[in-house]
């Protein structure tokens, strides 16, 4: 059984200075290369994260991020290439090797200047996440504040989607606001992403996506990745393995079998290495039988797992 995973921050974390000497594919993080193959990885997307805020250079950011893609490219080897197509996945596969993908976690690096946009496109970006946890040119966060994450995109952030869809590039709704998120599901002409989001009727928080949102993302033929973050699963006890089949399992019933993906966030958090958890990629399998408990099917884990995600980079990649 092949894997897709939509989010992981293991090339943010290996910029940092403590990772000095560590790669992509040889590292002591949560993932590998031989945790990849382990997990019968197919795609992984790498997430080129750089915090946002008040505070933040925008420029400094965006050359960080164009740091992480050159990393990316020369990193990559004969087992882990880098994809610019789905044709490329669909060549990865059949030649057995697992795809690559760049996208970047805060659309503010952007600056209000498209021709960024397309830069990162050249160099491989096919997923972006709108906002981080800061207001940025394209729109507003999840927030606590009722105010605040009713706001919708800016009318920068528009044009920002409408150009992602022309490119064929992924937009992913992970860390925005409500408002901007129905804005994405009203302006975007193709299926979009939360591609590390879990379920909010679960786990009150507002990074998570309400039962309507998780309906209207299935009504749009996107996915919600599940994110292994503990505080987004279970925050009244250590989070387990079955807290993500719960999701899983919540989200399969409210909007259908088709919605649900991964997006596990590993090396985007302080993992743990303990029983029934996923410390390492290496370990995606110990989800199997929590899925089984809860009723999920043979057919659902196969799409959960590959066919779901896979839909979405066939139905928007070029």
């Amino acid at each position: 059984m092949k894997l897709i995973d939509l989010h992981c921050d293991t090339l943010s974390m290996l910029m940092k200075e403590e990772h000095k000497g560590s790669s992509i594919i040889s590292n002591n993080l949560d993932v590998d290369l031989e945790g990849l193959k382990k997990a019968n990885m197919a795609v992984q997307v790498y997430a080129c994260f750089v915090y946002g805020g008040p505070e933040n250079c925008w420029d400094q950011g965006y050359q960080k991020v164009l740091s992480m893609l050159q990393r990316l490219e020369d990193e990559q080897t004969d087992e882990l290439k880098q994809i610019f197509s789905y044709s490329d996945i669909e060549k990865n596969i059949l030649e057995n090797r697992i795809s690559a993908m760049a996208a970047v976690e805060e659309g503010g690096v952007i600056n209000g200047d498209m021709s960024r946009l397309s830069h990162l496109y050249d160099k491989g970006v096919r997923l972006i996440t709108l906002t981080w946890n800061f207001e940025n040119c394209i729109g507003y966060p999840n927030s606590w504040d009722e105010i605040e994450m009713k706001k919708g995109l800016k009318p920068f952030g528009i044009e920002v989607i409408k150009e992602m869809n022309h490119k064929g590039m992924i937009i992913d709704v992970s860390h925005l606001s409500e408002g901007g998120f129905w804005d994405c599901v009203n302006y975007s002409s193709a299926p979009i992403c939360a591609s590390h989001s879990d379920a909010r009727a679960l786990c009150d928080h507002p990074r998570n996506l309400t039962d309507e949102m998780l309906k209207a993302l299935a009504n749009n033929g996107g996915v919600a990745g599940l994110n292994f973050v503990p505080v987004f699963l279970n925050p009244d006890k250590l989070a387990t393995c079955h807290d993500i089949a719960l999701h899983a399992k919540h989200m399969i019933q409210v909007a259908g079998e088709d919605v649900v993906a991964f997006g596990a966030d590993l090396d985007g958090f302080g993992n743990e290495k303990r029983p029934d958890w996923v410390g390492h990629v290496s370990q995606m399998e110990l989800i199997w039988p929590h899925f089984k408990k809860v009723g999920i099917t043979e057919r659902q884990i196969d799409k959960i797992c590959f066919e779901n995600a896979n839909r979405v980079l066939k139905n928007v990649l070029k």
